[in-house]
């Protein structure tokens, strides 16, 4: 006998900050210097970024039901350490702040068998109406889910290099 329990009406929870699942660095990914090409650093943010979506109920399902989406409009990715074929890593995720159409977070990529921070990426990312290609109000279910994550990860201490720039320094 399979019984299945339905869980559709228990609310998430909101680890501060949010752990992805273990990654894996794949082989295909490795440039030409013997370690992880920068583009696939995004793929494995990009994944734990995934993994929170469906955690306020913006996923898959809400992208194909609905036609609203998260866009990323802005980022900056710091390399801090390299990672090699096979190493598993996970990435945290740490909101920021968020109002109706836009999402602010942090993003730190970790070995996960050695500990060491690999990376680190901000993200400003927009609210989508699909249709229409323009901006759209976060609905009513996702803001409140967004505001209960807000509330655990304001508790976090603000990453050191949340609203870093690049610029060389002026000489005279």
């Amino acid at each position: 006998m399979n019984l299945m329990i339905d869980h559709s009406d228990l609310k998430p929870v909101f680890f501060a900050p949010f752990v992805s699942s273990v990654m894996r660095v794949e082989t295909e990914w490795i440039d030409y210097n013997g370690h992880l090409n920068m583009a696939y650093y995004n793929v494995l943010f990009d994944r734990a970024a995934d993994e929170v979506l469906a955690l306020i109920g913006a996923g898959l399902d809400y992208v194909a039901l609905k036609r609203h989406s998260y866009y990323t409009a802005e980022t900056h990715l710091r390399y801090l350490r390299e990672l090699k074929a096979g190493d598993a890593v996970r990435a945290t995720v740490q909101l920021l702040d968020h109002d109706a159409k836009r999402l602010h977070y942090f993003q730190q990529l970790f070995h996960a068998e050695h500990g060491f921070m690999a990376a680190t990426l901000e993200v400003m990312a927009l609210h989508v109406d699909m249709e229409a290609g323009r901006t759209a109000p976060t609905p009513p279910p996702i803001a409140t889910r967004l505001a209960e994550m807000k509330a655990a990860h304001s508790r976090l201490p603000r990453p050191e290099a949340a609203g870093r720039r690049i610029a060389m320094p002026h000489r005279a």
